[in-house]
């Protein structure tokens, strides 16, 4: 079972990768504005549990079973957050609110929503 922190390093890796070509731990450090040796450590975990790859200079890669967890939290994300700006809440609120939100919708709720959305 995935963690809310491991789908939050896949979500990030996943922007980053699409921002760059090549992401680095230091990169995901950065932009989820953390130390190195937290880092490296979930990364280590990522990596155990098939989630990452990461090649001999250093750049992490998604296994089909990473890149999957990180779309579907990257939806869920992009989703609710489009829902709660519908409904009135500000940009800013609203995309703070779904990332707390997108880890914990079972995805029966989230598949009535998007069908909903249509």
């Amino acid at each position: 079972m995935m963690y809310e922190s491991g789908e939050m390093y896949l979500e990030n890796l996943l922007i980053l990768c699409q921002k760059q070509n090549i992401v680095r731990a230091i990169d995901l450090a950065d932009a989820m504005k953390l130390s190195k040796p937290s880092v490296s450590r979930a990364l280590s975990k990522l990596r155990t549990e098939d989630y990452i790859l990461v090649d001999d200079d250093g750049a992490l890669l998604f296994t089909d079973k990473g890149r999957s967890v990180a779309e579907k939290i990257f939806e869920r994300h992009r989703v609710l957050t489009q829902v709660l700006i519908a409904l009135g809440v500000d940009e800013e609120t609203a995309a703070a609110d779904a990332c707390k939100m997108e880890h914990d919708i079972s995805d029966k709720t989230f598949e009535a929503l998007k069908a909903h959305l249509r």
